[in-house]
């Protein structure tokens, strides 16, 4: 079982009883607006989406960030070397993306073999740009009309960031 932890957060795996917790997150539109789903209109919703999570697998490494004890986010991913997170936005602008994503990034770099991990955002999110290039990400290309939600279309930019050598 993986936990990780930075100053100021824990990284853990989820559990069942994450569910309405994640399930604010999830249903908030401002969280959701560069998600690759609309907002969860239930409760149900958001705990099909962490079956996944749930499940596990041998390319699945996603952990629940903890603050103080309390869920604020997910870090992590459903198919490594792609890797992601979503912060509820009550924790917006106090530096814990950056903070659990340099946790994660440290322990996979330790314990896995993948030459470069990758992200995919929606090249209009410019604070999780901000973000990845601060974590070291480069952009790699960029792809048009990719995920089309409530009948938009949203565009998508790779990122790619090497192993240190």
């Amino acid at each position: 079982m993986t936990v990780l932890h930075s100053a100021r957060l824990t990284l853990r795996p989820p559990r069942a009883g994450d569910l309405m917790a994640f399930h604010a997150i999830m249903r908030d539109a401002r969280a959701m607006r560069y998600w690759s789903t609309l907002p969860h209109a239930t409760p149900e919703v958001t705990e099909a989406w962490m079956a996944g999570m749930l499940a596990g697998g041998p390319a699945c490494l996603d952990l629940v960030i903890e603050k103080d004890g309390a869920l604020i986010g997910k870090a992590g991913s459903t198919r490594l070397p792609e890797i992601g997170y979503i912060l509820h936005p009550d924790h917006w602008g106090h530096g814990y993306a950056t903070e659990a994503m340099q946790t994660l990034i440290a322990h996979l770099w330790a314990n896995t073999d993948w030459p470069a991990l990758t992200a995919d955002i929606d090249p209009q999110n410019l604070a999780s740009l901000r973000v990845l290039q601060k974590l070291g990400f480069v952009e790699t290309g960029r792809a048009a009309r990719t995920f089309c939600l409530g009948g938009v279309w949203t565009d998508s930019l790779y990122l790619s960031l090497q192993r240190p050598s």
